[in-house]
């Protein structure tokens, strides 16, 4: 059978072949499943194991302290052959499974061949195809439970005997410090008993699985959201207990717990982290500070754990197996969702690539399931978390665009003359001087007339293959109905024109690729799409006016987007996609320029009923965006309001009207009430015709357009699979 091992003191990862381990009595033989890698854990013994052996050392004092006893007691020599010896083996990893039990041990009678079972232990419960696991490790799983699930049992134990430990009660308020897997858990456990959870994490994307999950608040523990929430849901008397899942060196977490704790509240430890405890904070509060060790009683206990000696239940309520088995009850009930923290569910004969992904950082993950060859069978193709592909943008040489001479105009040609290119974009170029309005191409005939008289183009068609060809020409607009706009961007690039494409440049991820694939087969990236928001001259100043930023910022987009009128083609989502995907990139880049970055990840949720949007987009400094896109909102308010905060300061803009911006000290505001909303397309085609005209970059990199459309495209997948999409580059 296989197994995965780690050398200690290589660091290397194996998918090792061993024997099949024998069954003994009083314990089954389980074929596994599905098991679970604790990404907290079990990633600090490999990363641990890829240190030097100062490092390692350094990592373990405990065991250099028993080094040196060893010397003391042994000699040099023999304790130097004895840890190179233990250093130098392979080691198992894993301890959270589920799986069939294939044979049962003399003196078991509580399951049989067949029976699916939740096992725990580090060295019983291990990433292999078969794992003999003795009778109070393991325990029957309900039959309403999926063995995905049921394979959290181990972890799931770990957090409800914190739980335990902090004696929640109802009604009380309590903080989660991490919300990685088992903070994950903590929090659901105590929001499912009634405790109002506040949650600290530095990565926004835990933080907002914690809050879909039940939390009342989450946030950067190192921001004032905290403890804001912490203050609000308590009447600043802090909280009642402090769970500690956090690992690393810092000792931030005890600190925190000292300062948001309430007088003679728990702390309870449950994860690895430093515990150097502020004597006088601790003291004056008289906080109790608790372990909790593991599963729960009987860990580490021989006799309970090898030989089955159970404690009473009228002296030991939970001892380890009853804390598995109450957990995978809470789960069968719905008490407990643990489905959402599933990042990925790899086969278990990629183990050794999952591991290396999670320790290098490429794979982030909450949890991460190993799924066995039968059961493999049994589901089908391997199924992950969602995760976008963002296309990646042709590199290499590009030809130059031509510079043209100062006073020869640019020649433009329109493909569409709806409503909004005769109202928004055409009388922009219309009284700009050095453009030529050459063509304009409808689908009928008295549209193009129409336009042509009212703008002065030169010519009118409906020949858009004509236009394509016409060597005069040197930019084309794409201005039609939003399912046009991928297939016409592409022709162009591929007849070498320059192009202005509106809004949306994609309804599918396929539109968008085509459109790259153009890109590279024609050499020509001169590309724009009307993402104007970004060229509002208020906007623009307010970010002058905003500055540099050192910290993640938390920005918030409130979109009153108002009802469509019966009839409008925007409602004919079959072809011309949702509202959001045909408007919503103007939101995302205008987020993106603000922080200037392009998004990682997309959540979105969405009311039953109606078109209403909450997107949350990930940025790779721990930024977040917040777009409200809302249909239901009062007529009479503003369309567009925008905050960013971070470091001290908030900029704020008002549908285009005003911006400010508040540094602590001063407020600045806009000097100017514009007569009218400018959301920046004129001087967005002002960027456009001078790129055109002087052979210069395009107003905005082809590689931000591509994530913004990306993203916005995304939001459908995360709406579809009710989690946080990842936006990853394809290979």
């Amino acid at each position: 059978m296989k197994q995965v091992v780690q050398n200690y003191k290589s660091g290397e990862l194996a998918l090792l072949d061993v024997p099949v381990p024998g069954c003994k009595p009083g314990g089954v033989l389980v074929r596994t499943a599905y098991s679970l890698i604790s990404t907290g854990t079990e990633l600090m013994k490999v990363s641990e194991a890829g240190m030097s052996m100062l490092g390692k050392a350094r990592s373990r004092p405990d065991q250099v302290a028993k080094v040196v006893q060893s010397v003391a007691t042994n000699g040099v020599p023999a304790t130097y052959r004895k840890v190179m010896g233990k250093l130098d083996s392979y080691t198992p990893l894993g301890y959270s499974l589920c799986g069939v039990v294939e044979q049962v041990g003399d003196g078991i009678d509580d399951v049989k061949a067949g029976d699916l079972v939740a096992c725990a232990g580090n060295e019983h419960a291990l990433h292999a195809e078969l794992n003999w696991v003795p009778k109070n490790l393991y325990t029957p799983v309900p039959d309403s439970l999926a063995p995905r699930h049921a394979a959290f049992g181990t972890v799931g134990s770990i957090a409800l005997q914190g739980v335990r430990q902090g004696e929640s009660r109802l009604g009380e308020v309590a903080l989660v410090v991490g919300l990685g897997l088992i903070g994950q858990l903590v929090a659901q456990l105590l929001t499912a008993s009634g405790v109002r959870v506040v949650g600290a994490d530095p990565d926004p994307a835990r933080c907002e699985l914690a809050e879909r999950l039940g939390a009342a608040a989450c946030g950067d523990p190192a921001s004032p959201a905290v403890e804001s929430a912490v203050a609000e849901l308590t009447n600043g008397h802090g909280v009642d207990q402090v769970y500690l899942a956090a690992g690393g060196g810092s000792n931030q977490p005890v600190e925190l717990a000292a300062r948001l704790c309430r007088d003679r509240g728990r702390v309870v430890d449950i994860g690895k982290c430093r515990l150097d405890l502020p004597w006088n904070a601790y003291y004056e509060k008289e906080l109790d500070v608790r372990f909790s060790r593991s599963y729960g009683p009987g860990r580490y206990d021989p006799e309970y754990e090898i030989e089955g000696r159970d404690y009473p239940i009228g002296y030991v309520r939970w001892t380890e197996r009853r804390n598995l088995a109450c957990f995978l009850d809470l789960a069968a009930r719905g008490r407990v969702d643990v489905e959402p923290l599933i990042t990925r569910t790899a086969d278990f004969d990629d183990a050794v690539e999952t591991y290396q992904r999670l320790k290098d950082g490429e794979l982030k993950a909450v949890a991460v399931l190993f799924r066995y060859p039968e059961q493999a069978a049994e589901d089908g193709p391997s199924t992950d978390a969602p995760v976008v592909s963002v296309p990646v943008v042709p590199g290499g040489a590009r030809p130059s665009a031509p510079v043209r001479a100062a006073r020869t105009p640019v020649r433009l040609a329109f493909v569409g003359a709806g409503n909004y290119a005769t109202s928004m974009l055409l009388p922009h170029l219309a009284r700009r001087d050095g453009v030529e309005l050459s063509t304009v191409v409808t689908t009928t005939a008295l549209s193009a007339a129409n336009a042509q008289r009212k703008f002065g183009f030169r010519e009118a068609t409906t020949d858009l293959d004509a236009v394509l060809g016409d060597a005069s020409v040197d930019a084309v607009f794409v201005v039609t109905r939003h399912s046009s706009h991928a297939e016409l961007t592409r022709k162009a690039l591929l007849a070498g024109k320059a192009v202005f494409v509106e809004k949306p440049l994609a309804l599918t991820a396929e539109e968008l690729t085509g459109v790259l694939e153009a890109v590279e087969e024609s050499g020509n990236d001169r590309l724009q799409v009307g993402f104007n928001r970004r060229f509002a001259p208020l906007l623009q100043e307010a970010r002058k006016q905003f500055g540099a930023r050192t910290g993640p910022a938390s920005l918030r987009y409130l979109v009153n987007a108002g009802r469509l009128d019966h009839g409008s083609w925007y409602l004919q989502q079959g072809t011309e996609g949702s509202r959001f995907a045909g408007e919503g990139g103007h939101f995302v880049d205008t987020a993106s320029w603000l922080l200037g970055a392009d998004p990682v990840s997309v959540y979105a949720l969405a009311p039953s009923g109606n078109e209403d949007l909450q997107v949350v987009l990930g940025y790779p400094d721990g930024s977040t965006a917040t777009i409200s896109y809302v249909t239901t909102g009062a007529a009479g308010f503003p369309k567009e309001t925008l905050d960013l905060v971070a470091d001290g300061k908030v900029l704020q803009l008002d549908d285009f009207v005003r911006s400010s911006v508040y540094d602590g000290r001063k407020r600045w505001v806009s000097s100017r009430l514009p007569k009218a909303r400018d959301k920046g397309q004129s001087a967005e085609l002002a960027a456009f015709v001078r790129a055109v005209r002087t052979g210069g970059p395009m107003p905005v990199p082809l590689g931000s357009l591509v994530a913004t459309t990306a993203a916005t495209l995304a939001v459908r997948a995360a709406l579809a699979g009710g989690a946080p999409v990842t936006l990853a580059e394809a290979r």
